[in-house]
């Protein structure tokens, strides 16, 4: 069960002996006070004269949904802290930290000069002031945000085709393969568990690649307009919006923010009815550089209307409940074969990168070898299912027998080498060979399988109301992103990086 203090949650760092997808320099871990610095990342510019033109006001006659009972959401701080600053630091990044403004900071202490502060200076750091509430509009349901059953038959290349603009023509090098723009929309969403038409619709406001044969010159190398040197060309780029929006999106379910923090330092105060789907568009789009941007963004007029406009009113395909209140978890089994030992190295973390559910668990394979090496163990299923995707080292096997792993359980494995790794089609029973564990497919420190749950497209956390239970062990996690136990019984296992009696574990 999660508890609120289970929300203080940690960054862990890179492992040594295995480890799965990790942001790249510069990046921020998955957590309830998710912050970004600007002097890192750089922030969305002001809309300009040269920019495609906004979408107008739409007047929208479709019912307006009910709003959700509110949540209970984390209470803002109240009162005021000292902090001292330390080697690097500047006002910024520090108002950040304690998502204050800037100009609240420098009031407060009087400071003459904000681009000059001493090291070791103690200043007070006074509670957050709101500059605004953030609007209860929701954007869409949340089977509109995660690649779900309503979006299961939808064909990103013959849409992408109809619209005629940049993006139809577009190719890029991915992983040593030349994909065209609809396949990385369609790579993206899949990986992310993003609904592909979400993922659209915001490329167009950005960038009208959609829809304009000439998009502006600078979001041809940063289509989503956000212009980090680390994060260039579409793939990155989408992958960078994905991983927001569903930062946005599960956090609000583990009821874990409080407030809208935007690149200009404006302070947001959250409106508790919001939905989960609605709170991840909110989190993506505070990269705006005013308050004024944003709120046009996350109103009507803005990635709604934009949505509207390619595919109509976003909840007449809302898909709800989109996890049923009796939800259970179908019998799995320990992902390796009989008498084979293998070490748990990985207790919950991100499904995939860190913007998603603590979803996935890591195991390596038996052996002395450290790093990426070939190994000969095999991965086998957890359960019987379908092969419905196989490919840039992930397998995706659905459980329901319906081949579309958008609806009901599906398992995840990641990191399969190529060499001998099942193929789109195959059924496979529990226990059948799926593949060799490996470091291909996202990133990865060490061979090792990286192992996942979704129902209806949505990552469903190790450590949460379903835990992760296979051959009886159960996972559980307190708050720190890759430590957790596994249980059974009177047995424990702790994850740790490296093989030891503590995490040794077989069938």
């Amino acid at each position: 069960m999660i508890t609120k203090r289970m929300l203080l949650l940690m960054f862990l760092g890179t492992l040594l002996l295995t480890g799965c997808y990790q942001p790249g320099p510069g990046a921020k871990p998955w957590q309830a006070s998710w912050i970004e610095d600007e002097e890192v990342y750089g922030a969305f510019p002001e809309v300009s004269e040269t920019d495609p033109p906004r979408d107008p006001l739409l007047h929208i006659t479709e019912p307006t949904p009910t709003p959700n009972p509110p949540i209970e959401l984390p209470t803002p701080r109240s009162e005021t802290v000292t902090y001292v600053v330390q080697q690097g630091d500047t006002l910024r990044r520090i108002a950040q930290m304690y998502r204050v403004s800037i100009a609240q900071i420098v009031a407060f202490n009087e400071i003459g000069n904000p681009d000059l502060i001493e090291v070791g200076k103690v200043l007070l750091i006074p509670p957050p002031t709101f500059e605004a509430v953030a609007p209860a509009f929701k954007i869409l349901p949340d089977s509109e945000l995660i690649n779900s059953p309503s979006n299961a038959g939808f064909d990103v290349g013959s849409f992408v085709r109809e619209q005629g603009g940049y993006l139809a023509s577009y190719r890029e090098d991915v992983d040593g393969m030349t994909l065209s723009g609809s396949e990385i929309v369609t790579r993206v969403g899949l990986e992310y568990s993003v609904n592909p038409r979400l993922l659209l619709s915001v490329l167009e406001f950005q960038s009208h690649w959609v829809t304009s044969s000439e998009p502006p010159e600078a979001s041809l190398i940063y289509p989503m307009r956000y212009y980090d040197a680390w994060r260039n060309g579409l793939y990155k780029q989408l992958g960078w919006a994905a991983n927001l929006l569903n930062e946005g999106y599960y956090l609000w379910k583990l009821e874990a923010i409080n407030t809208w923090m935007l690149s200009d330092s404006s302070i947001i105060e959250v409106d508790p009815t919001i939905n989960p789907g609605t709170a991840g568009v909110l989190n993506l789009m505070r990269y705006f550089t005013t308050q004024s941007d944003w709120e046009w963004a996350v109103s009507e007029a803005g990635i709604f209307a934009t949505y509207y406009r390619f595919f109509g009113y976003p909840f007449h395909f809302a898909v709800e409940p989109i996890l049923p209140d009796d939800l259970t978890q179908p019998e799995l089994q320990l992902p390796f074969e009989d008498g084979a030992v293998w070490s748990y190295t990985g207790g919950p973390h991100g499904g995939w990168n860190t913007g998603s559910a603590w979803a996935a668990l890591d195991f390596a394979p038996p052996g002395e070898a450290l790093g990426c090496f070939p190994s000969e163990a095999w991965v086998i299923a957890s359960a019987p299912g379908e092969v419905v995707y196989s490919d840039h080292g992930a397998v995706i096997q659905d459980l329901d027998g319906d081949g579309v792993w958008q609806t009901g359980w599906s398992i995840f494995y990641m990191h399969i080498d190529s060499w001998e790794r099942v193929e789109v089609g195959t059924y496979l029973e529990t226990g059948d060979r799926v593949g060799h564990p490996s470091c291909e497919g996202g990133f990865s420190t060490g061979t090792h399988l990286h192992i996942a749950r979704r129902y209806n497209g949505e990552w469903i956390a190790a450590d949460g109301d379903l835990p992760f239970v296979m051959d009886g062990w159960v996972s559980s996690g307190y708050g720190v992103e890759y430590n957790g136990f596994l249980t059974k019984g009177e047995m424990v296992l702790e994850a740790w990086n490296g093989r030891a009696p503590l995490n040794a574990i077989q069938r």
